[in-house]
């Protein structure tokens, strides 16, 4: 009996040359931009989630093309956008509807990519009868289906032990720090400050790829949203003090502490930080702060009414190249030498 397969029956069944999983990137209607400047950067189309909302304030979500067996990522940072009539809870809802939606859809990975993620300041139990809503995202994000999450500078690195899924933490610091060193200029007397003791590592870190010395302010918090600046803890006299942090968001703590390192004798202050949420009146607050200028990422779409000392920078490339390493399965470490692992 002859062996011999039909050339034709073959290449019928056979896979085509140079077959591959597919990439695919969505993004919710909270980063639509940042999720847009991904897609491009990969040379791909951002893929159309359908998302829109019933009268009755519900999410809908059905993706315009198929994708079955692709690698889907999808970019939401799960927080308010005034243009989209978007709050913090409706872009997480959004997110998990795109994630329940891919995986019913059959996508081979469900890899949320949330930039900035929301509820990660309620990572532990701080009083009686709290919850810890961090970790309640992160099982809802899991229950719906995501198979990897990727996220930028977590405000607590420890909340990665929330997952059972693989975490991909990655930062801001190489952006952050290299635009303190092209604008300020190396040969200026620069100390880099730390909003609190909880921030001192980061700040370590950052100095060290400064090049310049660091200083400590001591905080209490007596409430939420609620700061007190006591004293700084080093040398500032005369010299150029940049805070950093991972988040502002109403402004009131950077205010009080730019006026507290003031006091102490520095010759100006600047802030940078990863996420500026800058909620309620924060626009207003930093514009009577003694700031000469604050610097943020994309990571939360600035809304309109900014004052002009804020500066945005994007997080694309960063995440661009996370995506591109996680879909090729190389290493996403080797990004920062290693050194993504901050807090």
């Amino acid at each position: 009996m002859s062996l011999d397969v039909d050339a034709s029956a073959a290449e019928a069944t056979s896979l085509p040359i140079g077959y591959g999983k597919r990439l695919m990137v969505a993004a919710g209607r909270s980063s639509r931009e940042l999720g847009t400047k991904i897609a491009n950067r990969l040379g791909v189309e951002l893929t159309d989630p359908g998302l829109k909302t019933f009268a009755d304030g519900e999410v809908y979500c059905r993706y315009e093309e198929s994708i079955r067996g692709a690698d889907i990522f999808i970019v939401q940072s799960t927080c308010g956008h005034e243009e989209e009539g978007l709050t913090a809870n409706d872009a997480l809802m959004e997110l998990l509807v795109m994630v329940d939606a891919a995986v019913g859809a059959s996508a081979h990975r469900v890899i949320a990519v949330l930039p900035w993620y929301g509820y990660s300041r309620q990572d532990k139990k701080s009083a009686p009868r709290e919850p810890i809503t961090a970790r309640l995202v992160a099982k809802m994000l899991e229950t719906a289906g995501i198979d990897r999450l990727l996220t930028m500078d977590l405000h607590a690195g420890q909340m990665q032990g929330f997952f059972s899924k693989p975490v991909d933490h990655m930062t801001a610091m190489p952006i952050l720090t290299q635009f303190v060193k092209d604008q300020l200029g190396e040969d200026t007397d620069i100390v880099i400050i730390s909003p609190d003791a909880g921030r001192v590592k980061l700040t370590r870190k950052f100095a060290q790829k400064v090049g310049k010395p660091y200083a400590l302010l001591e905080k209490e918090r007596p409430a939420q949203e609620v700061a007190e600046i006591g004293y700084v803890i080093g040398d500032v006299k005369g010299k150029v003090a940049v805070i950093v942090d991972d988040i502002i968001d109403t402004g009131g703590t950077l205010a009080a502490a730019a006026q507290t390192v003031l006091d102490e004798g520095a010759r100006e202050v600047y802030a940078v930080a990863t996420h500026g949420i800058f909620s309620g009146n924060a626009f207003d607050t930093l514009t009577a702060a003694p700031l000469s200028g604050i610097v943020v990422t994309d990571t939360v779409p600035l809304r309109d009414g900014a004052p002009e000392s804020i500066r945005v920078l994007t997080s694309a490339d960063i995440l661009t190249d996370s995506v591109r390493r996680i879909f090729t399965d190389d290493s996403v470490s080797e990004i920062f030498a290693g050194e993504n692992q901050l807090f």
